[in-house]
């Protein structure tokens, strides 16, 4: 066992910080909210850059910390993005959204940290289990019922990782959480475990579903970290699994049907977020040193320009208490510093040279093109000039640009918690973007990459130069499709709609079912007692008086049957 007694396991201080959060109050609260991810962040600066602990329990070894390069970005991030949150989230006077945020927060570090499979297993369920509450804490109708599907699916993925874990230990394997691949036993329960928390097609619609449903504050927490930490576990378990290529291109390009007609603006962002993820699997799927070095950057990235969206669109909320499209607009003429922020973050998920999507979107797409992925690479094209399209121009347009809404005349800028926690995020995404050695130096392989190249910064110009023209000339023509004030329904509606109305009617078949057995089982049941009765009624014929003579008769003759068959 390698230990160290100079700093603390990596999620100790979040830990510590959720549950000082459970006795204090007021300012004392807010400090704690702030400090406990700097020193989280402080203790792992601190640490070696390899490092590990090893237990046996009951004969099993374990490693509930293990450092190295590719979780310790992660471990940078998730600090960083913490912080952002609890800043965001100062001016909330809700202990049960402060403690579960901190909480959250730690179960992320928790599970990239973990050396072992049953270590992750149960880092993955404290985050489901902190994760819900940020959506319970909304405390409406459709956040409980969103809330409740939500744990549901998280859970499901728990224990698909669990079963997964101990079918690949009865093998003979170790539990030191390393390359797993599809082929090893158990391999594709966890595959399909991480592709929950992933949001692989079809096993997506937690994610639309409860996100947008959440609090202001706790949107921007769960943007952080679930998905964040699937990806890091497919970086670490499944990285060079083709069919993760194929998986990911799908990821990238469905989404953007469903965000274009989306009304809701906080579950375009979601749709978007699924779009990136996409992006980031392609990379894992590849597997070679560029590849995945661009699916961790653009990780990193996406924490922080998803996380600024967010913000932006939570503070449009906060402020104004809508969020769909269709009643918004004209909000730049009293939230100006807010506009300006979202642009920033729109510039940099739409991958403008000099913001960070650009550097991390950029190193995936050469990868693609240099392993030969030529339909991959059109299909990667084509979801970024979707993402440009709903996440770069549709968030800050119809929130801020387009025709004034009724909620100008009363609409301000957000508490300055808000708009300080979004600068940061917005530093961040141009610092990166033009500065992406810093980034680049700790990438879990050291390799030689520039992102600024005149191949690169032309063509993703041209990209969105002609995704700029085509929203124009869609809204100029009236072709553009309207926000509509609804709810669009994609894969939930198979068990948001089918499976309700499947229950409902199998639950009536089987009522019918039940009731005309039940009716001729009565029926039986009458005619024996009819029958009874007319031998034991009282006017049934045992209900006779019989001689006595005959009686002893009959006994004699029963006796005498029973010494016969007793002798012989």
């Amino acid at each position: 066992m390698t230990e160290s007694f100079s700093h603390f396991a990596p999620a100790i201080p979040l830990f510590v910080g959720a549950l000082l959060l459970l006795v204090t109050t007021g300012k004392l609260r807010a400090a704690i909210m702030l400090l406990a991810p700097l020193a989280g962040l402080l203790n792992l600066l601190v640490m070696p850059s390899e490092y590990s602990t090893t237990y046996v329990i009951m004969g099993l070894e374990l490693h509930p910390t293990r450092i190295d390069r590719l979780s310790i970005l992660f471990g940078y991030l998730f600090h960083i993005a913490a912080f952002i949150g609890a800043l965001y989230a100062l001016h909330v006077k809700d202990k049960v959204q402060d403690v579960a945020a901190l909480a959250y927060a730690a179960s992320a570090v928790g599970a990239v940290f973990s050396g072992d499979l049953l270590t992750l297993f149960i880092y993955w369920e404290l985050l489901a289990v902190t994760s819900v509450l940020l959506i319970f804490a909304r405390r409406t109708d459709e956040s409980r019922t969103a809330a409740s599907r939500y744990l549901v699916i998280q859970i499901t993925s728990g224990v698909l990782l669990l079963g997964g874990a101990i079918i690949y230990a009865s093998a003979g394997n170790s539990l030191e959480f390393n390359h797993i691949g599809l082929d090893a036993p158990g391999g594709w329960l966890l595959f399909i475990a991480f592709g929950i928390k992933s949001a692989f097609p079809m096993l997506h619609n937690w994610l639309t579903d409860a996100y947008p449903e959440a609090t202001v504050t706790g949107t921007v927490f769960l943007t952080a970290f679930t998905t964040k930490v699937a990806i890091y576990a497919l970086a670490r378990g499944f990285a060079g699994t083709e069919l993760l290529v194929y998986i990911g291109a799908m990821m990238a390009c469905f989404p953007i049907f469903y965000a274009v007609i989306e009304n809701d603006l906080r579950r375009v962002l979601a749709y978007s977020l699924i779009n990136q993820l996409g992006f980031m699997v392609v990379g894992i799927g590849i597997g070679t040193e560029l590849a995945i070095n661009g699916a961790v950057a653009h990780a990193f990235n996406d924490v922080l320009f998803k996380g600024l969206l967010m913000m932006s669109m939570g503070a449009v909320l906060h402020v104004t208490g809508e969020m769909r499209g269709s009643e918004l607009g004209g909000l730049y003429k009293k939230m100006p510093k807010t506009a300006v922020l979202c642009m920033i973050g729109a510039a940099s998920i739409s991958a403008f040279p000099l913001f960070s999507g650009f550097v991390s979107k950029s190193m995936i797409v050469s990868a693609v093109l240099l392993e030969g992925y030529s339909p991959i690479w059109l299909a990667l094209l084509f979801a970024s000039a979707g993402v440009f399209h709903h996440a770069g121009i549709k968030i800050p347009f119809f929130a801020f640009f387009y025709k004034p809404c009724k909620h100008v005349e009363t609409a301000h800028e957000p508490p300055s918690n808000m708009l300080l926690a979004m600068t940061i995020a917005a530093l961040f995404c141009v610092g990166i973007g033009c500065f992406p050695q810093q980034l680049y130096s700790l990438l879990p392989y050291q390799i030689e990459y520039s992102a600024y190249d005149v191949s690169h910064v032309l063509a993703q110009l041209q990209l969105l130069a002609f995704s700029a023209l085509a929203f124009t000339w869609l809204k100029l023509a009236h072709i553009y499709p309207p926000e509509l004030k609804s709810t669009n329904l994609d894969a939930e509606w198979l068990y948001r709609r089918l499976l309700p109305d499947f229950v409902f009617k199998v639950g009536g078949m089987i009522s019918c079912i039940d009731q005309h057995i039940r009716s001729r089982i009565s029926k039986i049941i009458m005619h024996l007692l009819d029958l009874l009765s007319q031998h034991h009624g009282s006017h049934g014929i045992l209900a006779r008086t019989w001689p006595t003579g005959s009686m002893v008769l009959w006994v004699a003759i029963l006796l005498g049957l029973t010494l016969t068959l007793y002798y012989f």
